[in-house]
């Protein structure tokens, strides 16, 4: 299986179409015009207050 593109839900294709240890790249291409804002979250392993997020992509 080689110069093979496959499109839909990735977990699926990993899933159904292709063996396990014979990946050697995987490109995935984020939804445009979403108009979502995108944020990193940042979990406090701690507790001791709440949980952080900070916007990092405004799709527009």
């Amino acid at each position: 299986m080689t110069n093979q593109l496959f499109f839909g839900d990735n977990l699926k294709v990993l899933k159904n179409s292709i063996k396990s240890n014979s990946i050697d790249l995987i490109y995935l291409d984020p939804p445009f015009n979403s108009s979502r804002d995108y944020n990193q979250i940042f979990i406090n392993e701690y507790k001791e207050s709440p949980s952080a997020q900070l916007k990092v992509f405004n799709d527009t």
